[in-house]
């Protein structure tokens, strides 16, 4: 493979899509961050495999249609990008945000394709959603949304074919009113989604899957270093699902975890948060308001500012994708930083991962921290399909394990550096399945 062929794939993506940032950035931080075995190098540019990889298998794209509690018809935009089914069926997340579009769904697509080929488990990758706002919104309308968007959507899914699950403002709740709208349209009970609840065939442990998968991949970092949560200060953005429950994690490890952040700025408490306040805070399923819990804790209370500035061993960017900007990574460095680990899918900017990278600060991908979750949606698919649940022991065993698994495929395919040896034993999973599978 000549040097210039990957550089070619970059630039013709970039000529395609120019507007579409948030994918480009995935393809040129895959691209520049992969290390192919000579032997791949001829049949690859030969049968040009980079960019039949990077470009999804279809995107679809449709309005919904649905009515609010003052009986006004709003139209919204819903997508699902099913970027490749080569090693299963497609699988990933639905996201409900303002700030969902074309772009942002395939750059988690083609994130969420590498990551489910580094579970080793069989699964393709896929993203949907819609740029439909819940906030503010009654249950109602939400049911209601849930409902239009599924009445376009279940042409495309199926347990076999495309199998949706959470993610962001997408949880047991709309999944249940997902579900409930394509069993009644399709006549079907199967496993279509996942992140149902356990009443009617979701998995145990599924909720705190993500969060637990982030701390298991980094308790076998440490292990590498002779090292353990206890006693590490650790920094963690977001308050949402995956940033409480790793944070309970990490209390339970020993960990000081010292801040938990929204869009609106960050908490810090220096001596840490109790475990007992983030049970609370989980149990009340509802976003925290930070502010007024930093005052009944007598924590300090930051408006519009990031976790970033503030000294400890570890960061955990739980939020959303590139929250963790260059200068974000050069106040982390300055503050002698020694991990980060993403929590949510790729929250750190391409700019701050060649920092980290550059000042040797230890930085593992979301395609492997971060796979928590859609190795518990698979094992409800495998529940399922076979009409019998697991266990909460059972499930969090099997999660501990692949996490494991996971964190040894990088270290194998790159000691040196997290972010490359994952890309590259994705990469070398999904290259055999397309070399075996023909054009």
């Amino acid at each position: 493979m000549s040097l210039s062929y990957p550089e070619h794939v970059k630039s013709k993506l970039a000529q395609l899509f120019p507007e579409q940032t948030e994918y480009l950035q995935a393809v040129n931080e895959l691209i520049d961050n992969l290390n192919i075995d000579k032997a791949w190098y001829s049949r690859i540019e030969s049968d040009n495999m980079l960019e039949r990889l990077f470009l999804p298998d279809r995107i679809i794209n449709f309005n919904v249609q649905w009515r609010d509690d003052n009986g006004k018809v709003n139209i919204n935009q819903g997508w699902r990008v099913q970027h490749s089914n080569l090693i299963g069926p497609y699988k990933g997340g639905l996201r409900f945000h303002p700030s969902v579009n074309e772009s942002v769904l395939k750059f988690l697509a083609l994130e969420q394709t590498f990551k489910n080929a580094l579970t080793g488990l069989p699964i393709g990758g896929a993203k949907g959603g819609s740029n439909f706002d819940p906030k503010g919104k009654s249950q109602g309308e939400i049911l209601r949304f849930c409902q239009a968007f599924m009445d376009e959507l279940y042409r495309y899914i199926g347990p076999n074919t495309d199998i949706p699950a959470g993610d962001i403002n997408v949880g047991s709740r709309e999944i249940g009113f997902l579900f409930g709208r394509y069993k009644k349209i399709t006549n079907q009970f199967d496993g279509a989604l996942t992140g149902k609840n356990v009443a009617f065939g979701g998995s145990q442990a599924r909720i705190e899957s993500t969060g637990y998968g982030v701390i298991y991949f980094i308790e076998e970092a440490l292990k590498r270093y002779k090292q353990s949560l206890a006693s590490q200060r650790v920094l963690i953005s977001g308050s949402g699902n995956v940033a409480l429950h790793a944070a309970k994690k990490a209390i339970k490890a020993g960990a000081t975890v010292i801040t938990l952040s929204n869009s609106e700025g960050v908490c810090v408490n220096s001596d840490g948060f109790k475990l007992a306040m983030i049970d609370n805070l989980i149990e009340e399923n509802t976003r925290p308001a930070l502010d007024k819990l930093a005052e009944k804790l007598g924590a300090e209370w930051h408006a519009d500012e990031t976790p970033w500035s503030f000294n400890a061993d570890i960061a955990i960017p739980c939020a959303t994708q590139n929250e963790l900007s260059s200068e974000d990574a050069k106040l982390l460095i300055d503050n002698g930083i020694s991990y980060v680990f993403e929590g949510a899918n790729m929250p750190c900017s391409a700019e701050a991962i060649e920092l980290f990278e550059r000042n040797e600060v230890l930085f593992a991908p979301a395609k492997a921290v971060n796979s928590g979750g859609v190795i518990t949606s698979t094992l409800e698919m495998g529940q399922n399909a076979i009409f019998f649940p697991e266990s909460f022991e059972s499930v969090s065993e099997k999660l501990r394990a692949l996490m494991s698994d996971i964190h040894k495929r990088c270290v194998r395919d790159n000691d040196k550096s997290y972010l490359k040896g994952a890309n590259n034993a994705a990469l070398s999973r999904l290259l055999i399945a397309m070399t075996e599978q023909g054009v």
